[in-house]
């Protein structure tokens, strides 16, 4: 079922975390070498242990880009939004979806 709704002004915008980008960039790719790093032990066939220690570090580092990311897109879009029940729905369901994954 396609759901078809007047999105919110920000919603193709990336401006709402260009202040943050440097940031959230250096830590996406700290992230993707913890992935690797995790790749490799896999390969190496590591202690169990081990590897979901790691795991564990990347969803706490993702949790936090997420965390930052959600709140620019509050003070950049859904703050300036023109309608803002539809921005207030879009970041509700937003929330949803990513306390679901990294809860």
């Amino acid at each position: 079922m396609d759901e078809r709704r007047e999105e919110p002004s920000c919603e193709r915008r990336v401006d709402s975390y260009r202040a943050d980008k440097a940031r959230i960039l250096a830590r996406l790719r700290r992230i993707e070498g913890q992935v690797h790093g995790i790749i490799r032990m896999v390969e190496e066939d590591r202690y169990c242990v081990d590897i979901l220690v790691q795991l564990s570090s990347v969803i706490a580092a993702a949790r936090s880009v997420g965390l930052l990311l959600l709140e620019d897109h509050i003070r950049g879009c859904v703050l300036g939004a023109e309608d803002k029940e539809a921005a207030i729905q879009e970041l509700t369901e937003a929330i949803e979806r990513f306390t679901r994954s990294v809860g």
